[in-house]
Parts: structure tokens; sequence; C-alpha cells
């Protein structure tokens, strides 16, 4: 079914364009639409392209295209402290040119060939840095923001490690309930599934502490390279790992007594930032200027109120301290959140002077301590006191977007639907010049394997030494319940339940089967194409959509036809680590027709590609960017043919409302 997109725009509509900002998607964010494919150049790497014509010589001649070098080296590190390695190019894979934006005759992509699909794509700092004087080092702008995302990601995958251990906990505690209740006269031994158990945010923290994982461990004054103004965080955790803000719990955070070198001769404590949640009833925020209430003599079971006086000790005198050293502090606002998957949400809304202090009776009648302070000028604006997001207002309903051109790109194939809007183009027009599919279309000489055999849970799979499925994965489940299910870390490949099992929809190992639960809208941005953004929070591990079209031979695509939108399954070479990429298997286990099969695992062209030209799903509009928040995870669920697995993106970050997706 083609979807006709014909309805008028409406200038009197709430604007939730973010064009200045991340609409436009930066030069950085989204490359030339797949319309422009003059501005594209060719689909495949020179590599590839060259095996083709080979392969079809003896078919029909090819006018041989060349590539220029892409513009930066795909580095790739493993922590943020290591040396990236280099790229094998001898054997140079499609997804080499993907990490980074096409030069006027790069080879474009995302979406279509496969990315390289691991967290730790990310460059290292030392691989984007300026030298000094001396020869050495001297981290940039950009390389700061890596280091950032990194960290960020290193601190979610940990998280979700833990959140899959409490899971499990929670899991035996029912199950050892269930057996007293139908057991009453069996004794069963008391241990630790029956206590508290602690966060898994604060154990994340602890983890990466322990393994010197934390990025800037050094308290900093002032701003702190790679989080800019309007940074949001999902958790005082995240703070925690950057070294923004060293307290999980208190809202203000200093340097203590410790003398340290670097400082000279302040006087210490000093404070370097606070964070406003709402926790003091006698706080007062104007947004550009603020009375702040010190800290200490709060409630805290959570009902705000001030229950003994404060005193001038530690953050309080640190905040005092800095009016006497004009030291500015970091302010972060925290703000309740019901679109937020943890329900809150923390702005970094820029530096502040403190101004002044004085002590008074509080409205319960204690004494507290008061702290005036002013934002600095010459900072960008502030985003908090409108919106409460760093872009733009999120709508309640399509009704409200201005330069809505189609409410319904799917046609109602899908649960949500998904509006395209146009404030671009004049007169707007709607995406046009394919067919919306919610599922896969296949060639007529692809023929899919068999099913696989399933395995014997019932419900849901929950122990992963019994389910054969879970063993197939390492023997444990790749993804947790928490936030709507999502995946720990990326793998190679993914096995989950297929059709032949005997556990239902709703078990854990089928959390990209569910199809789309997030809103999204397909926006025109200026000159360069359409682009995805969602309206949602998406946590990172999460799955936005798969990857549809029709699934061809790759042999079949006509390289000469300028297709922008193939995508090809590459799950084979990933997994065999060419090009210097980290070898991902690990202990996931293969199907035996592939286990010991070295030439299929080095195969350089895959046999096997998605078209989504003229037929496909929201995922054919999702660009590439050179700083992806997105990952592709190669997926199977109904056979174990791996030449023919699903494709599916995944949030690589927390992606706050109206942020790009960009793989």
């Amino acid at each position: 079914m083609v979807v006709q997109c014909t309805l008028k725009v409406t200038n009197d509509s709430l604007e939730i364009s973010d064009m200045a900002a991340d609409a436009k998607c930066n030069h950085e964010d989204v490359v030339p639409s797949h319309d422009d494919c003059s501005s594209r150049g060719a689909r495949r790497s020179s590599a590839r392209l060259k095996l083709l014509q080979e392969k079809k010589s003896h078919q029909q001649p090819q006018k041989k295209r060349t590539l220029s070098p892409p513009p930066c080296h795909n580095l790739k590190v493993n922590k943020v402290s290591q040396t990236p390695s280099t790229p094998n190019h001898k054997k140079r894979k499609l997804g080499d040119e993907d990490a980074h934006p096409p030069g006027p005759t790069a080879t474009p992509g995302p979406h279509h060939r496969h990315l390289d699909h691991d967290f730790h794509q990310t460059q290292d700092a030392h691989a984007d840095a300026d030298a000094d004087a001396h020869g050495n080092p001297v981290p940039t702008e950009r390389s700061a923001s890596a280091s950032v995302t990194e960290t960020l990601r290193q601190f979610n995958k940990c998280y979700l490690h833990f959140v899959q251990e409490e899971e499990k906990r929670c899991g035996k505690l029912d199950d050892r309930q269930k057996n007293k209740a139908s057991c009453p006269k069996e004794n069963i031994a008391e241990d630790d599934t029956k206590r508290g158990s602690k966060r898994p945010d604060l154990k994340a923290i602890t983890k990466m502490k322990e393994t010197c994982s934390v990025l800037n461990p050094t308290k900093m004054i002032g701003s702190i390279p790679g989080i800019d103004v309007g940074h949001q965080f999902f958790s005082r955790a995240e703070m925690v790992v950057l070294g923004f803000h060293s307290h999980w719990l208190n809202g203000i955070d200093y340097i203590g007594q410790a003398r340290r070198s670097d400082l000279g001769d302040y006087k210490l404590p000093l404070a370097v930032s606070i964070v406003l949640s709402g926790q003091y009833e006698d706080d007062l925020d104007n947004f550009e200027e603020i009375v702040y209430t010190g800290q200490g003599g709060n409630n805290l079971l959570g009902d705000k109120r001030q229950i003994k006086d404060q005193v001038m000790r530690l953050g309080n005198l640190g905040l005092k301290n800095c009016i006497e050293h004009s030291v500015p502090v970091r302010v972060v606002r925290g703000h309740k959140c019901t679109n937020s998957y943890v329900g809150k949400v923390y702005t970094y809304d820029g530096l502040y002077k403190v101004v002044n202090y004085w002590a008074e009776k509080g409205v319960s009648g204690f004494t507290v301590y008061k702290f005036r302070l002013k934002r600095l000028e010459g900072q960008p604006p502030l985003t908090t006191s409108q919106v409460h997001y760093t872009r733009s207002r999120v709508p309640d309903s399509i009704a409200e977007i201005r330069g809505l051109v189609c409410k319904d790109i799917t046609g109602g194939q899908e649960d949500i639907p998904i509006p395209a809007t146009n404030l671009v183009d004049d007169p707007p027009v709607p995406p046009t010049g394919f067919t919306y599919h919610k599922d896969m279309k296949f060639a007529k000489n692809v023929k899919l394997p068999l099913n696989a055999s399933g395995c014997s849970c019932r419900g849901t799979c929950t122990d992963p030494g019994v389910c054969a499925c879970a063993k197939l994965n390492g023997s444990d489940f790749p993804y947790v319940f928490r936030d709507g299910g999502r995946l720990i870390e990326p793998k190679a490949v993914v096995f989950e339940c297929n059709p032949n099992c005997g556990c239902g929809p709703g078990c854990v190992n089928r959390i990209s089967q569910r199809g789309l639960k997030y809103r999204l809208e397909v926006f025109r941005t200026p000159n360069r194409g359409w682009g995805v953004r969602c309206w949602d929070y998406i946590p990172s591990g999460a799955p936005i959509c798969e990857y549809i079209g029709r699934l061809t031979k790759t042999d079949d695509i006509d390289s000469a036809a300028g297709n922008s939108y193939i995508f090809d399954i590459d799950c084979l070479q990933t997994m065999k680590g060419l090009d210097g990429r980290e070898r991902r298997l690990r202990d996931v286990s293969l199907p035996v027709n592939l286990e010991n099969d070295d030439d299929k695992m080095s195969e350089s062209v895959p046999e096997f590609c998605i078209d989504a030209g003229s037929a496909g799903n929201v995922a054919r509009f999702i660009n590439h960017s050179c700083q992806p928040n997105l990952f592709v995870q190669c997926i199977l669920s109904t056979h174990h043919d791996i030449k023919l697995a699903r494709v599916v993106l995944i949030a690589a970050d927390n992606i706050p409302p109206l942020k790009c997706c960009r793989p």
C-alpha cells in the first residue's frame, strides 16, 4: 500500500521543529538525504565494488567508479585510556566508511551498509587531539565529548549488568516464596535474596571507581570539557562517573580540606557544583538568579521539611568560600518527568557566581543558610526556564505540530503512528516514492531456512541454565526487562526465542520482536533530506526499529543504479573481526554448519542485503552521523542462518526527546 500524504500545513499550530538546532542536525548529524543521489556518491566501497565487478564481468561490463578516501580514520577503542587500533586496509569492509561523514565523492551511508555495532566505537581522546609546542597531544572539544560519550556507555553497560543481577535475585525470591506457599513445611535456607539489594546505579558507580573508569576523578572548578550548557543527565549516577558532580545524594559537591598543590592559596572547602531538585522548601529559583538553601537539617524521608538547624561547614562553607575567591559553581536543575524512563531529568544550566549569603529562620522554624547565585554572562541561553529540554517542547498530540505533511506515513500499519513534518520546502511536500511495509519482503530466489528448534520453557524464560536459546547466547539472556526491555551490551549475534519455543510474547528473550514502542517523527532538514527523531526519552540498549525492505541477494543489486537504501547483512564479517576490529563472538555458540567454516566467516562480500529503496519502514529515513547514538545488532529470531539475520537499530546512548536518531 502506498501511503498518500496530502495534509495542508497550518501555521497557527505549535512549532516543535528544532531546525535551528538538531532538526537541521548540524553538519555532522545528517548526511545528504537519499533523495540527493548526486551528492551521496557511490553505494559501496571500492574494495567491494571491485569484487562485484569481477564476479559480473563475464555478464555485463561495469563502469568503474573511484572513491575518495574517507576524511577521518576509523579508530576503535575498548577503554577510554587505550590507544585505538588501526584498521586493516587490505581487507576493508563496507562498514569502514560508515563511522565518518562522507566527502564530496566518498561512500555515503548510514544505513545502509553494516555499521560497526560495538558500543566502543567512540574515538579515543588522543586520536582527535592537536599537538602543543612540544608535540604533546592536547585534547580538542570533539575528543572531550567523545570521552564523555564513551564513559556513559561504559556506565550504562555496567549498570544493566547489575540490573540483570537484581532481576535474577528478585526472580529467585519469587520462586522461594512460591515454594514456601506450596510446601509450608519445607525448610528453605535464609540468604541474601531475602534482603534488600543496593541500587544497580550505585553498584555501577562502585565498579567503575574500582576499575578506574571514572572520567575526571580529580574534582574540577568551572566547566567540564565535553559537557556543554544544556547537557541532560538521566540520573545522578551519570554525573558521578563523569566527575561532574561527585555526590549521588548531596546537593553540593565541594573540594574537601585535603590540601591540593594545584589550588594554591584557595581556602578549602570550595564548592564546585550544586543540584537544584526541589528538595528544600526554602529554595527560590528565578533561573538567572537563585536563592539556594544550604545543605543539612533536611528530612531525608522526602517531604522537604527542615527538622534541625543547618551549620556552616562542608558544602555550606564551600559556597561561602566561593564568594571570597570569586569561584563559579556549576548549576544543575532536576525536574520530574513522566516521559523519562527514570522519572527525572537533570539539565546543566551553566556557571553561576555566589554573590552573598545569610542565615535566617526557615519555613519550619529552623536556621537555614541562604546563598544568592547569579548566572555568569556570555553563556548559551537557558533552556530549562522555557522547556526543560535542550531543544524544543515535545507535543502532546499530532494535532499540535506545525509543518505537518502526513499524519502517519505507515498508513496505520504500526501500532504507533509516525507523522512527517516539513518546514523547509515551499510548498511543503511529504516523503514520497516508496511503499511503507511493516514486515520484510523477500526476493523470489531467496529461500528462508526452516524455523529453528525452540526451547522448552513455559510462559517466560527464566533460567539461562535450562533455556536452550539462552545457551546459544553464552548461557545468559542478552536483555533485561527494565524500561520495557534493554540489550545489556552489543553481541556478535543475539539468538532470540523463536516460533517453536514454548514461551510467550512477554519473554525477556523476545524484546526486539515487540515492534515500535517509541513515538517517532520523520522530518525534513534544510538541504539534507529527511531525518528521524523521537518524542520520547530512549534509554540506552532499547531497540528502536528493524531495518525493513526487500531482502535479496547482493549479486542481484545493480551497482550502477545509485541506490542508497541498501543495507548489507555482514554479521559473519563482524564476528570474524576483520579490519582490526575486536572479535566479539566470545562464548556465543554458532550453528554447527558455521562454527568451523573459515571460508564463510571471512567472506568479504555479504551474500544478502536489504533494499529499502522502493519499499521499507521508518528505518530508511534514519541518517548516518560520525557521532552516532544508535548501533546495529544482528538478531536471529526464527532460524539460525547468520547470513539472513535481522538487522535491528538499538540506542547506544540515552537519547533525549527531539534528538536525531543516527547510526
